[in-house]
């Protein structure tokens, strides 16, 4: 029987290949966004503001949690690339099997340590008193879900690594519209508040994961695995797990470093948490197109190192570093003549729109070290180097806490130093990026080793075979 839901990268034309890869990424992130704006109007106008909340406290202390699993996610689907980019198809299904065993022990682990945590958490982050039970509520569940949106994560994973980016766009769309519809009957309608709104999200996430791995069992042969594939391989999981831990630490390093910022930001008053607000809406839409063409570098330079393709790997992230760089100017352009139109959106105040059109002119000046990050991380990331993601998150923890205290004891730039303090940070980890990626691949020629012991496993199992 072929197989209907892969994309072998390792032919044809780079910046092609990434483009349609990366088109449903960018589709599947924008709808997120979208539906995270009606998820956030649902309860603020339903629930009221106090309700708004106690959901919005929990936002960065959940993100730490859900970062080990889906890390583990990254790296499972990571060595499942390399092995697909190999032809070694039954150490595909190996991988496959292996990252769920995996994905299931550190989801489940970290949904009920967080659980056990919540109220000495938010707590120790100065949740205010009024809204502390029904973030408690909120939060518990949130965490209670980790295994079950690990599902969805997981199936996603696995796709992508196999050339698959629409399947789980399709999924995501079906999982969003069923959240929004949830939530409408849960808080609207049975008035089970924000316990309402995380149990729409529960079921929802479910509901998308385990339909999304039906129909890869059903479409896709390498996901219908024989017993000797069910076996647990300590080499696998071992690999999977030495890519993933660096990407959970890196995540769990920016929320910890974002969380350190808003704490300056707060000092400013509400004026600049409102602007402040407005311009980081605002840049997620613009981290969108570089974040999906991170990931479909991630899988395409795991293919393309396993097939033993270094040279298609360095292609594409040239091409990929000059589409970025063209988005990159267009936004820049469009932020410097359109900055205080876009925070108008968001707020009718004249201050803040002010204040906010002048941070977008600010930090679009450092748009293209951005898409400097995301493309460099997502290909090292590919072709194994993730420990790399765990020092760049340490450039920019660092950056985020350090440049504050520095620019505010030295320089009189007040309420700008947030936003400066944003693009200053993009610089360094941009930097850090492009240098990691010349002195691994270029001069240490780490592209043609990492080919070659590809190669070497893939002689080595054939040998045990005959």
């Amino acid at each position: 029987m072929s197989v209907s839901r892969t994309k072998n990268m390792t032919e044809g034309k780079p910046l092609v290949l990434l483009a349609l890869f990366a088109l449903p990424l960018l589709l599947g992130n924008l709808f997120q966004q979208a539906y995270n704006l009606a998820d956030t109007i649902i309860v603020g106008k339903l629930l009221g503001k106090d309700s708004l909340a106690a959901v919005g406290a929990t936002g960065s202390v959940s993100f730490l949690f859900f970062s080990v699993s889906n890390g583990i996610s990254s790296g499972g689907g990571i060595v499942t690339a390399q092995l697909f980019g190999a032809g070694r198809k039954d150490d595909v299904k190996r991988a496959i099997v292996n990252s769920a065993y995996i994905m299931a022990a550190a989801s489940i682990f970290m949904g009920t340590l967080a659980f056990c945590l919540v109220p000495k958490v938010l707590s120790f982050m100065g949740t205010p008193s009024e809204i502390l039970p029904q973030s408690v509520t909120y939060m518990r569940m949130t965490c209670a879900s980790v295994p079950l949106v690990a599902v969805y994560n997981y199936a996603a994973s696995m796709q992508r690594a196999l050339g698959d980016s629409r399947t789980p766009l399709c999924f995501l769309i079906v999982s969003s519209l069923l959240n929004v519809g949830m939530d409408l009957l849960f808080v609207g309608v049975f008035g089970l508040g924000v316990f309402g709104a995380a149990l729409a999200t529960m079921l929802s996430q479910l509901l998308a994961g385990l339909g999304s791995l039906l129909y890869a069992v059903r479409t896709n042969e390498y996901f219908r695995v024989d017993r000797e594939h069910l076996a647990f391989d300590p080499v696998i999981a071992k690999r999977a797990v030495r890519l993933g831990i660096p990407l959970a630490l890196q995540w769990s390093m920016i929320a910890i470093s974002t969380t350190a910022l808003q704490r300056v930001v707060n000092t400013f008053g509400t004026v600049a948490v409102a602007a402040y607000t407005a311009t980081n809406r605002l840049e997620q839409l613009v981290q969108q197109p570089y974040g999906s063409m991170s990931m479909a570098l991630s899988n395409y330079s795991g293919q393309n190192i396993g097939a033993g393709k270094p040279e298609r790997i360095r292609e594409g992230l040239r091409q990929s570093i000059a589409a970025v760089g063209a988005f990159s100017v267009l936004m820049f352009v469009i932020m410097q003549l359109f900055g205080n139109n876009l925070i108008s959106m968001f707020v009718s105040e004249s201050e803040v729109i002010e204040m906010g059109g002048k941070a977008l002119r600010i930090t679009s000046f450092f748009y293209l070290f951005l898409g400097l990050i995301y493309v460099t991380r997502g290909t090292l990331n590919g072709v194994g180097d993730a420990f790399f993601s765990f020092v760049n998150g340490i450039v920019e923890m660092l950056g985020r806490i350090c440049l504050p205290i520095i620019l505010l004891g030295y320089t009189d730039i007040g309420v700008w130093v947030i936003w400066l303090t944003a693009g200053l940070t993009w610089m360094l980890a941009g930097i850090s990026c492009v240098l990691r990626y010349r002195s691994w691949v270029v001069n240490k020629s780490g592209l043609r080793s990492a080919g070659r012991e590809q190669r070497s496993a893939q002689r080595e199992d054939s040998a045990q075979a005959v």
